[in-house]
């Protein structure tokens, strides 16, 4: 006799993914026709912009929604906002007086494309705009007025000095120096992994979640947080540039410490898995709600981009 079939369906992260950039996608296009207007400027933050990217922040904030809640037009904002923070602070990266990157998702990068002076006020432009859609969807939101205020200023915290900036700082002045573990976990937790918790308690915040459960998203973000970074070294080691759109090898020409340089790869994997599974046992309390983000954990470490 035949078992019969299973109720449960194996979740799917390709269509998932694909759902949710193009929602991503979709709105950001909308802010561009409403916000955007044809000259220099624009076209370079459109250029950024809507260069294809993973749009992994983007699709934590709505995936954390669905955990606690639900998604709605103030959680597609504040992803759409999300997501400029972070193209703002790529393109500033990539300056010559920082990285000095050529390539950035597979395209020129936007002082190449353009010029430097022109990037730097696209970042700037971006950045500020993300708060301009933050506080506009505020004071007409009089349900979230006050939910919208506390996402204000997660993602002011986790993008100013206190996070992704410092954390920047922190990565060019460790260059042609070797930083211990906790230094190196410090400043990765602030480059890359502040933004990331940020994208998730603001998720869980405009989706109606309780303190509780915003707690334990927060433990499950800053655990994927630092094993993306752990994984963007190892891929900047032994990754294909043309699956990752960027140049690799350019952390050991810098001099950069990395987990790979200082733990080696074999370590520097098992301690991204050890991460991952910090991060899926934080959310094991959502049961089947959670499978996006349990998902998008294993995405992380399994990633080639």
């Amino acid at each position: 006799m035949k078992n019969p079939p299973s109720p449960f369906k194996p979740f799917d992260l390709t269509k998932y993914l694909d759902e949710k950039r193009e929602l991503v996608n979709r709105s950001l296009l909308q802010i561009i026709d409403e916000k955007f207007t044809d000259y220099r400027l624009c076209d370079a933050m459109t250029y950024s912009l809507m260069a294809p990217g993973k749009r992994l922040r983007p699709v934590l904030c709505l995936a954390a929604a669905e955990t606690v809640g639900t998604i709605d037009d103030d959680v597609i904002t504040a992803a759409c906002g999300i997501e400029m923070i972070h193209t703002y602070s790529l393109i500033h990266d990539d300056l010559p007086a920082m990285d000095n990157d050529n390539m950035r998702r597979g395209k020129p990068t936007c002082h190449i494309k353009f010029d430097v002076a022109t990037a730097i006020l696209t970042g700037d432009a971006l950045l500020t705009l993300a708060f301009d859609i933050f506080s506009s969807r505020s004071l007409c939101s009089r349900k979230n007025r006050k939910l919208w205020l506390a996402v204000i200023n997660a993602v002011s915290k986790a993008a100013g000095h206190r996070g992704m900036i410092e954390g920047q700082m922190r990565d060019m002045a460790a260059e042609n120096n070797s930083l211990e573990l906790d230094d190196l976990k410090k400043m990765h937790y602030l480059k890359t992994g502040a933004l990331i918790e940020a994208s998730v308690t603001t998720g869980a915040l405009l989706g109606g979640g309780s303190m509780a459960s915003i707690r334990h998203l927060e433990t499950y973000a800053s655990n994927i947080g630092l094993a993306f970074q752990v994984v963007d070294d190892i891929l900047n080691v032994e990754g294909d540039p043309s699956k990752m759109g960027k140049a690799t090898g350019t952390d050991q020409s810098r001099n950069k410490s990395t987990y790979p340089g200082l733990l080696g790869l074999t370590q520097s994997r098992q301690f991204a898995s050890d991460l991952v599974n910090n991060a899926l046992h934080a959310i094991k309390i959502f049961g089947n709600k959670a499978n996006p983000l349990l998902a998008l954990a294993t995405y992380i470490i399994e990633r080639k981009r």
